[in-house]
C-alpha cells in the first residue's frame, strides 16, 4: 500500500517552492538588509514588522509570537492543513511529481474533505459558470453587465459567470469529475434535500477568490424577477475554506497595487470593485455580504504593510444617506485598526463607484477617490449636522455626542488631534472640548479600562519573545521546570552570532568550529541547538547540502529550540555585507574563549576552598590546570584579536 511521501521528493518541494513566493500571497514583504525579507505577521496582530523571510536559507520567523519554520510549515499554520496535505499542495502548484513509500501506512487524515479537493471543486464550478454566461439562458445575466458598463473582456477579468437554472448541472459534473457528495456539499456548492442540488441556480455568478487567485466561494446576484429566493445577493455560506470575516472581494486583483501604492479603497459590492479597477482604481476591494470589520482590517494590513515605518491610507467609499453614515460609524470605531490615515470619499448625488462610472465616466471615479475627506471629520461633521450649533445648548449636545466617539478611540495619540478638529467643527474652545473628552472617558466602565490595559500588557508581552520556558508553556510545551535566560541577553550575543554564522553560511564557517563542543554554550537553547547541529552532519554536511539548515529543524522535538533555530536562520549577520573569514574566526575563537573563562572562573573558585596544606597534591593539580588554562585562554583572545 502506498504510504508517506518520498523524503526526495519532499525535498525537492522545499527546493522549489520558494517561501518568498509563497509567502507573498499573505503578506506583503519588504527588504529588511542581510538577504531577509520583512512584513506584518499574519499569525498576529503588529503595528510594527516582526516577521522576517530569508529566501536564502528558506526560513520564516516571527520575532513577536515565534511562529517559525520552512515553506510546508507556513502553508500547514496559514491554511490549517496537515503535513501531507501542504505538500501535495505545493507539489502541485510547482510540478513536483510525488512518489510514496510502499509499504507503509499513510498518516491519518483529519476528518472532512481535503482542502485541496474544495479548492478543485470550486475551480470547476468556476469554469463552468464563466463558459455558461455565453449561452442562450444567460441573455438576461449578459444583459445586465452590459447595463452597467461591463462588456465581455470585463466579465473575463473578474471570473464572471452564470449558474443555470437546471438545478443539477453543476452537481451531475461534480459528480462526473469524481467528486464525493460530502465533497461538494461541505465546499457549499451543492445542498442535499431528498436530493443533491445546486446550491445556486439561475443567478449572476462572481468568484471570491483568496489573494493567490485560489475560488474559494461565490457571490450570486438575483437577476430574473421568478426566482423563489427573495434576496438580492446569495453568498456561499462559511465552510472550511471560506470565512467571510476574512475575505475581501477583488484582493487577488489589488494586492500588487496596495503593496506598490499602500493605499486601500473599501468599497460596499461587486459591481463597485470592478467599476474601479476598470477606471483605473486598481486598489479597490469589497466585503462579501458582511460589514467590514476587524479580521478585514488585518487583512488589508498585511498587504498594504501598513506600520509606522511605512504610513499608507484607507479610503472607504459611502453612501450619502443614512445607512452609509452608520458604515462610517462602524469604519470610526475599528479607525485604531489602522497605522496608515483611514478617509472617506462620498458623492454628492450619493451615486456608488459603478452607477458613477455610467453616468460621469472613469475620470469622475478617479476623482472621487482623489476628493477624500480624513474618515474623523467626516464622522464628526455628521454628528455635528444632526444638532442647530447656532444654539448654546445644541453646541452642548453635539459636544457630548462626538466626545463619545473621541474618547473611544483606543490610540490615544489621536485624540487630542481629533479634539481640536471637534472643537473647530462645533465652534467651542479647544479647552472646553478637551474637558468634554475626558469627562466622556471617565464615565467609561472601569472593567473596560481594566481589560484594555491588561490587553495592552499582554500584548507588550508577546512582542519580547518567547524568554523561558514558561512562555513556551502558554503555547502549549509541557509546564516549566526553570525559567531560561533570554536568547537575546547580552550575555549570550557571542553565541547567538556564532550559530547564526554556522546556520546561514555553513561554508564559511568551514573547520573552525571543528573544536566546539555543547559544552562550550552556556545557554541552555543554544546548547541544544548546538547538538542538533553535531547530529544533523555539522557545518560541513550544511556547506554541502541546500537543505541542510531545513532538515536540521525538522529533527528536533522542542518547540522552543526548533523556534530558535528558525530565528537564527533569518536574522541578518551583523557583519556588513557576506562574513569575512576574519568575522567568522573572531567570533568562533571568543566563544571558545569565554567557555574556557568559565572554567578558569570555576577552578579559581575551588582554589580558594581548597587547604594548600592538607590537600597539597590536589591544590598543585588545580594550580596547574590553572595555569594552563590561562594560557590557553590569552592564546585563543590573541587569535579572536588577529583575526
Amino acid at each position: 500500500m502506498a504510504g508517506r511521501i518520498r523524503e526526495d521528493d519532499i525535498a525537492e518541494v522545499r527546493e522549489k517552492a520558494r517561501i518568498d513566493d509563497v509567502v507573498s500571497s499573505y503578506v506583503t514583504l519588504r527588504k529588511a538588509g542581510g538577504g531577509s525579507l520583512k512584513g506584518l505577521c499574519p499569525f498576529h496582530d503588529e503595528k510594527s514588522p516582526s516577521f522576517h523571510v530569508t529566501p536564502s536559507r528558506g526560513f520564516f520567523h516571527c520575532f513577536g509570537c515565534q511562529e517559525g519554520g520552512d515553506v510546508i510549515s507556513f502553508l500547514m499554520k496559514i491554511d490549517g492543513l496537515g503535513f501531507s496535505e501542504a505538500v501535495e499542495q505545493l507539489a502541485d502548484k510547482y510540478g513536483v511529481q510525488l512518489r510514496r513509500e510502499e509499504g507503509d501506512e499513510p498518516a491519518q487524515r483529519p476528518r472532512g474533505p481535503a482542502r485541496g479537493r474544495l479548492l478543485e471543486a470550486h475551480k470547476v464550478a468556476q469554469e463552468f459558470y464563466a463558459d455558461q454566461l455565453g449561452g442562450t439562458d444567460a441573455l438576461t445575466a449578459r444583459r445586465f453587465l452590459s447595463e452597467r458598463g461591463f462588456d465581455q473582456a470585463a466579465a473575463e477579468l473578474f471570473g464572471i459567470g452564470f449558474s443555470p437554472r437546471d438545478g443539477e448541472a453543476l452537481t451531475r459534473l461534480l459528480r462526473q469529475r469524481g467528486f464525493s457528495e460530502e465533497e461538494m456539499t461541505t465546499s457549499g456548492l451543492v445542498a442535499v434535500g431528498r436530493s443533491a442540488y445546486d446550491r445556486f441556480r439561475g443567478r449572476l455568478m462572481w468568484p471570491i477568490r483568496e489573494a493567490n487567485g485560489d475560488t474559494i466561494g461565490f457571490g450570486a446576484r438575483r437577476i430574473f424577477d421568478d426566482d423563489r429566493i427573495e434576496a438580492k445577493y446569495l453568498n456561499t455560506s462559511e465552510t472550511p475554506i471560506y470565512k467571510k470575516s476574512q475575505v475581501l472581494y477583488g484582493l487577488d486583483l489589488a494586492r500588487r497595487e496596495i503593496a506598490r501604492s499602500s493605499q486601500a479603497v473599501v468599497v460596499e459590492g461587486y459591481t463597485d470593485v470592478m467599476a474601479c479597477h476598470l477606471a483605473g482604481v486598481g486598489t479597490a476591494v469589497a466585503t462579501c455580504g458582511t460589514a467590514f470589520g476587524d479580521d478585514h482590517a488585518r487583512v488589508l494590513r498585511r498587504f498594504m504593510h501598513d506600520h509606522e515605518e511605512f504610513r499608507g491610507e484607507v479610503i472607504f467609499t459611502f453612501d450619502g444617506d443614512a445607512a452609509g453614515q452608520k458604515a462610517a460609524l462602524r469604519a470610526f470605531g475599528g479607525d485604531q485598526n489602522f497605522v496608515s490615515q483611514t478617509y472617506v470619499a462620498v458623492e454628492p448625488s450619493g451615486l456608488d463607484p459603478c452607477d458613477l462610472r455610467l453616468q460621469a465616466g472613469d475620470e469622475a471615479v478617479r476623482e472621487l477617490v482623489a476628493q477624500r475627506q480624513p474618515l474623523y471629520r467626516f464622522v464628526l461633521g455628521n454628528v455635528a449636522a444632526r444638532y442647530d450649533l447656532d444654539r448654546a445648548d445644541g453646541r452642548v449636545d453635539a459636544l457630548r455626542e462626538a466626545a463619545r466617539l473621541v474618547s473611544s478611540i483606543r490610540d490615544r495619540s489621536k485624540v487630542d488631534a481629533f479634539t481640536r478638529e471637534l472643537s473647530s467643527i462645533i465652534g467651542v474652545d479647544v479647552d472646553e472640548a478637551r474637558a468634554e473628552v475626558r469627562r466622556a472617558s471617565a464615565r467609561g466602565r472601569p472593567d473596560e479600562r481594566r481589560g484594555s490595559e491588561r490587553r495592552a500588557h499582554e500584548t507588550r508581552g508577546s512582542e519580547r519573545g518567547v524568554a523561558s520556558e514558561r512562555g513556551a508553556a502558554a503555547q502549549g510545551d509541557a509546564p516549566p521546570r526553570r525559567q531560561l535566560p533570554n536568547l537575546r541577553d547580552p550575555r549570550f550575543a557571542i553565541e547567538r552570532e556564532t550559530l547564526k554564522l554556522v546556520l546561514q553560511y555553513p561554508a564559511a564557517v568551514g573547520r573552525v568550529v571543528a573544536g566546539v563542543s555543547p559544552g562550550d554554550f552556556s545557554h541552555p537553547v543554544y546548547r541544544e541547538v548546538w547538538e542538533a547541529v553535531l547530529a544533523a552532519g555539522g557545518a560541513a554536511q550544511g556547506a554541502a547540502d541546500p537543505g541542510w539548515a531545513t532538515r536540521l529543524r525538522a529533527g528536533v522535538e522542542s518547540s522552543l529550540v526548533s523556534s530558535a533555530i528558525s530565528e537564527l536562520g533569518v536574522e541578518p549577520v551583523r557583519s556588513a555585507g557576506d562574513p569575512t573569514e576574519s568575522y567568522v574566526n573572531a567570533h568562533v575563537y571568543r566563544l571558545l574563549e569565554l567557555s574556557v573563562l568559565r572554567r578558569v572562573t570555576e577552578l579559581k573558585s575551588r582554589l580558594q576552598r581548597t587547604n594548600p596544606v592538607d590537600q597539597a597534591e590536589e591544590y598543585r593539580q588545580m594550580f596547574g590546570e590553572l595555569v594552563a588554562l590561562e594560557h590557553h585562554r590569552r592564546d585563543l583572545r590573541d587569535k579572536a584579536v588577529g583575526a
